[in-house]
């Protein structure tokens, strides 16, 4: 009798343990992202990947879009619609490449095109959109940055501005002209910051009171080192500060932004080992949700680079260096959770998938699934 009283109790005890954790919220369906492709070698457009937020396993799940050269995504903040850029030169000479917009069906993760419009440049690399459904399109060859807009339904405007950058860098091979890398708005200001690694400047724009101009800021750009080649940006969640990723000279730089609209240069840190002398390149740049940590990526050395981040003024050290395990990391991203970091290898056509561990910052490996030529990853909102 007793032992029948102890197996109830502890049935009853699983049952309650069963139910208090269901109530508790604790996802454990998969999670979705989209991976934005160069459609070369096999791949027709973006795919649809799924990530298990409890193993951290990667499985495919087909393609998502036709689509040719999707090489950066964005979505819109309702997540009902996905944006794209056509990394191409143009149709019949135009020297213009395109974004595409996209409705997302969330039931299969497939994606409907509603349209393409011009980016207003050649070989649009990097695309980007505001809660007020303002578009910004970075032309790398171009060499400008093109402003548009997306209504309700999901259509895209024609163009409505352009700006065109002029200059050069000390690198030859690299910055005769400008190549404007990407575009981002600054996070709780009206304020626009575009990279651009030809001509080693971070330019500072607002739109108009128009709704349909890029105008120059009170402090138009941000100088960066000769042959830096500055070419992605993460804000700190917290402090009003800048990081830079510069893909020329494998280094982070510390912006802080000032109450009054200037820039101030804190510091520039390698993103590679000490002694580390061949060739090497940056890509991204991301940092934690609670301002800790930041990580770039390192395409040559193959590596994510791992920097602990005061609290206090945002200067960053160098932690560690984790390996990609294939080549040419592009594009990476942290899961909605923080728990995770997931890394593009575009050369050895890969996605990794890594733990975050949210005390240190480190990342440990935990799968890895094939991709054609992955060049960006989003997770579906």
């Amino acid at each position: 009798m007793k032992l029948k009283r102890i197996a109830f109790l502890l049935i009853g005890i699983f049952l309650i343990s069963s139910v208090l954790f269901a109530k508790s919220g604790k996802k454990t369906e998969p999670q979705h992202f989209f991976v934005g492709t160069y459609t070369e070698g096999g791949s027709e457009g973006i795919y649809s990947f799924s990530f298990d937020p409890v193993t951290g396993k990667l499985k495919e799940d087909g393609l998502a879009a036709k689509t040719n050269n999707p090489s950066f995504l964005a979505l819109t903040s309702n997540g009902k619609f996905l944006l794209s850029v056509h990394e191409t030169k143009g149709e019949n000479g135009s020297n213009m490449g395109y974004i595409e917009s996209f409705a997302v069906n969330k039931d299969d993760n497939r994606l409907t095109s509603i349209g393409k419009v011009s980016s207003g440049g050649a070989h649009p690399c990097y695309v980007s959109v505001n809660q007020n459904g303002y578009v910004l399109a970075a032309n790398y060859t171009g060499g400008n940055v093109g402003l548009l807009r997306i209504d309700d339904s999901g259509k895209l405007s024609d163009t409505l501005d352009v700006q065109q950058h002029y200059g050069s860098g000390p690198n030859k091979a690299r910055q005769a002209e400008p190549h404007v890398h990407s575009a981002f708005f600054e996070p709780g200001s009206d304020r626009i910051f575009v990279a651009d690694l030809g001509i080693d400047q971070v330019s500072v724009y607002k739109i108009d009171d128009s709704g349909s101009k890029l105008m120059k800021a009170s402090v138009p750009a941000i100088i960066m080192a000769p042959g830096s080649g500055p070419r992605h940006l993460a804000f700190h969640p917290a402090l009003k500060v800048l990081y830079v990723v510069n893909e020329l000279s494998s280094s982070v730089s510390v912006v802080a932004l000032n109450k009054d609209g200037s820039f101030t240069a804190v510091e520039t840190v390698s993103a590679l080992s000490s002694g580390y002398d061949k060739p090497n390149t940056c890509a991204d740049i991301h940092i934690s949700k609670d301002g800790r940590f930041l990580y770039a990526s390192n395409r040559g050395f193959n590596s994510i680079a791992i920097f602990s981040v005061d609290p206090k003024n945002g200067k960053i050290v160098q932690i560690e260096q984790e390996s990609t395990r294939g080549d040419g990391p592009r594009n990476f991203t942290l899961s909605p959770d923080d728990n995770y970091l997931l890394v593009a290898n575009q050369n050895t056509q890969d996605i990794v998938a890594f733990r975050r561990d949210l005390k240190t910052g480190k990342l440990q490996f935990i799968d890895q699934i094939k991709a054609l030529k992955p060049v960006c990853l989003l997770f579906r909102k």
